[in-house]
């Protein structure tokens, strides 16, 4: 199966290169400022894509998922795009979960507080994942901005450490984009826009033979 990651395209995904595969995963930040008509927009060409499995979480820029109930969400999420939050899916034995939560970064969509406010996201991860996708990165890995601080996720790796998913990709820190495996688990963020906003970084394409045994 080739799948695609990408993560924190912002309302630039029509500059995107053309892609394709089978599966493609969006770890969040579809939008801007998070208005409907971007996420309109979004949704549009993405449903279009040519893959066979469309897979997307939300991101903190992405404030317009936060507020709908579960009726509007199958109203707005086309029949072809599958979304997640706190939620997974199977596809072809391939078990995904996916979250849009982040530790708190001032007054942003899906923030919550480190501790066991986030902790409680966090354990609804079932141990028998395959792919996980958060926005946020876990701490210390692909998480240091621009200025060397790690913003990510403690509370995050710590689950991440138990459910040791074979992928987990993540966005939201665009200048950490990059690959880093540690111990079974890959960890890619796929943010494609650098910390100007600029398109600059390709589409993540793994070949999922690779990590199908556990």
């Amino acid at each position: 199966m080739k799948i695609i990651l990408i993560s924190d395209t912002h309302g630039q995904h029509k500059k995107l290169a053309e892609i394709s595969g089978d599966l493609i995963i969006h770890a969040g930040d579809v939008s801007i400022r998070g208005t409907y008509e971007e996420v309109s927009d979004f949704l549009n060409w993405y449903k279009s894509l040519d893959f066979k499995y469309k897979v997307f979480i939300a991101g903190n820029h992405d404030f317009y998922f936060e507020g709908l109930s579960e009726t509007e969400l199958k109203k707005l999420i086309p029949e072809n795009v599958i979304y997640l939050n706190d939620s997974g899916i199977t596809i072809e034995d391939l078990k995904i979960w996916g979250s849009p939560i982040q530790p708190w970064f001032f007054d942003w969509a899906f923030n919550r507080q480190r501790g066991e406010e986030i902790k409680k996201h966090w354990d609804l991860i079932p141990t028998d994942i395959d792919i996980l996708v958060t926005h946020g990165p876990p701490v210390n890995i692909l998480d240091k901005t621009l200025s060397d601080e790690h913003v990510g996720c403690e509370d995050l790796l710590n689950r991440v450490k138990v459910v040791e998913p074979r992928i987990h990709v993540f966005g939201h820190i665009h200048e950490a984009y990059g690959i880093q495996k540690i111990d079974v688990t890959k960890f890619i963020n796929a943010s494609v826009l650098n910390l100007n906003y600029e398109m600059s970084n390709s589409p993540i394409e793994l070949d999922f033979v690779k990590f199908k045994s556990r």
